[in-house]
């Protein structure tokens, strides 16, 4: 006796023997006559309509999954297994790139079930970067043998793409070939799935690739963060570090300058000769506030010479020239009996003294050195000649011997610009390094601006 199958029904082994799409049209031929649809439509649409009205279970599984998965899977179990499974489902957004829309529907459909809501269903592989660019998906599904453009080529476009390089792919292929899987590996795809699809794949396989999105951002963002304070911190100790270079200078320059305007003067045209001479912007900054501590070894001049209103004994010369290299000592590192004896202090003051290490101290050393040193070898206290004199020396010596004879003094008082000028200009290869000077004049206009910006006012 013949048993025959109960309308709408194949039996099991056709349904092994058969390719999913013939399965599925045999189902379909098979089918009760029903009325026509009130809804214009092909036997395209009217196919594609009753896959997405049935539940999950009536979907016919690839043969090898079949027996297990039939009796497993129904359209409640399925929603109830993967609903919780995957992450934010509510704010995902997932493309879907397949040249065969019934593929998109379909696993459009399983997705829906889990919760999912956001979709991109792209048919043509052409245009599928540029929708990726403008809505940047969390996930895409693409299928590998499409016209014009193959998956395994648009895969490898997206991993040469910055904006889309961290966005996981999976490669939905009705190819099993070793070669096919090795050159998507290659390319950079993140997992496979298999056509037709096996929702009990898809949905964990999604989720997974979710998670994996989500790490990726929650550490970008945590850099971005990072990155954030850093920069906040280092704006800080910039802030910080200027204001302790200024007390400084201001601190030694106080003592026979009532203003302390001549540091910030002699820094600021040591920049914009800087600038004149082409040097990197991160040395000019650095040149800028070593500058203005170029008199800091005033601090170990006794008063009365210091501040002596008349003309300098031999001998008082002598002391005064000692300043050179008291700045210089103030920017080296503590012997071992000096740190001993802060210590004895306060091991904090150790901490904030011992920074030789830092380029500004380490330019300003050099600067307070040799900023009295001459081109032709007649300067002190190291007697140095030519390109010898480190080129921080050469630069504030310019600036500072300017602003000394522009500025009034007890001893003068300020000389008008062209004598500035003119006497800077009988220094030329003597006092200054020539290509200084020029650099010096031909930014005149800024100095004079400095000079209006920071006169003295009585």
């Amino acid at each position: 006796m013949t048993m025959r199958s109960p309308p709408g029904k194949l039996p099991h082994s056709v349904k092994r023997e058969l390719p999913f799409r013939e399965i599925f049209f045999a189902r379909l031929r098979s089918r009760p006559a029903r009325p026509p649809r009130a809804s214009p439509g092909s036997e395209r649409f009217d196919t594609m309509s009753m896959l997405l009205e049935a539940p999950a279970a009536a979907v016919v599984l690839p043969a090898p999954a079949f027996e297990q998965e039939r009796t497993a899977i129904s359209g409640h179990s399925l929603r109830a297994a993967f609903a919780s499974q995957a992450p934010q489902s509510q704010a995902a957004r997932i493309m879907l790139v397949d040249d065969e829309p019934i593929n998109i529907r379909v696993a459009r459909k399983y997705l829906q079930d889990s919760g999912y809501r956001e979709f991109i269903a792209v048919t043509d592989p052409t245009i599928a970067l540029d929708e990726m660019l403008r809505h940047v998906p969390d996930v895409v599904v693409l299928d590998i043998v499409m016209p014009r453009l193959n998956g395994i080529e648009l895969l490898k476009t997206i991993r040469r793409t910055p904006e889309l390089v961290h966005i996981p792919v999976l490669i939905l292929t009705a190819s099993c070939e070793r070669q096919t899987k090795l050159q998507a590996l290659e390319a950079g795809a993140t997992d496979f799935l298999e056509k037709p699809v096996d929702p009990a794949e898809l949905l964990p396989r999604v989720r997974n690739a979710l998670w994996i999105k989500a790490h990726h951002d929650m550490l970008e963002r945590h850099a971005e963060q990072l990155e954030a304070a850093v920069r906040r911190r280092t704006d800080e100790l910039a802030a910080s570090r200027l204001e302790v270079v200024q007390c400084l200078a201001r601190a030694a320059e106080f003592r026979d300058d009532n203003t302390g305007r001549h540091v910030v003067r002699v820094g600021r045209y040591a920049g914009i000769i800087g600038k004149k001479l082409g040097l990197p912007d991160d040395y000019v900054q650095l040149l800028e506030l070593a500058a203005q501590l170029h008199d800091v070894g005033k601090i170990g001049i006794p008063d009365e010479v210091l501040l002596k209103a008349g003309s300098l004994s031999p001998e008082e010369f002598d002391v005064i020239q000692r300043h050179c290299g008291y700045g210089k000592r103030v920017f080296e590192r503590m012997t071992e009996q000096d740190r001993l004896m802060l210590q004895q202090h306060s091991t904090l003051g150790a901490q904030m003294l011992d920074c030789t290490t830092s380029p500004l101290i380490q330019i300003a050393a050099r600067t307070a050195l040799t900023h009295h040193e001459r081109w032709d070898g007649a300067g002190y206290p190291l007697g140095l000649a030519g390109e010898d004199i480190p080129l921080e020396g050469r630069i504030t010596a310019v600036a500072d011997v300017f602003d000394a004879l522009s500025s009034r003094r007890p001893y003068k008082p300020a000389f008008p610009l062209a004598k500035c000028f003119q006497i800077l200009e009988e220094g030329r290869g003597k006092h200054f390094d020539p290509k200084v000077l020029d650099a010096f004049f031909l930014a005149r206009e800024e100095i004079i601006r400095v000079q209006l910006e920071y006169a003295d006012v009585e």
